[in-house]
């Protein structure tokens, strides 16, 4: 099982981070957190790297479900959603759903994570479909 949910898109990176979010607010997830990797290691440590920004996904109605089932499952949110560019080409990661119930050990959260996958899954056909 991959830890990520992934797509490949040939557009500029800061068309698909605006689509990215864009996608994201249509599916139910709102933006909670923002890393330019980028900046942030230039800043930190004077290193260059191609453009990476994290963004913090969070379904609120997901996250209380998982909450109730697994109470430390705030080590594991907000869902990451990864956009980076890299040898001509941007792109898009998710994180499984199904790493949540693999890491926790806990088969409460199986019909959340199919939930979740789905809600990713449309999240990620939308920039296909926009490519």
């Amino acid at each position: 099982m991959s830890y990520a949910m992934v797509i490949d898109l040939v557009q500029p990176f800061d068309e698909v981070v605006s689509r990215v979010k864009q996608a994201l607010v249509a599916n139910g997830f709102g933006i909670v957190s923002e890393i330019d990797m980028q900046k942030t290691l230039k800043d930190k440590i004077g290193v260059e790297i191609e453009p990476q920004l994290i963004l913090g996904a969070c379904n609120p109605r997901f996250a209380h479900r998982a909450l109730q089932a697994e109470p430390s499952i705030g080590l594991l949110l907000p869902c990451n959603v990864v956009v980076r560019h890299t040898a001509g080409v941007t792109v898009v990661e998710a994180i499984n759903p199904d790493i949540l119930v693999t890491l926790t050990e806990n088969p409460a959260l199986g019909d959340l994570a199919i939930e979740l996958t789905a809600a990713l899954n449309a999240t990620l056909d939308v920039l296909r479909g926009a490519a």
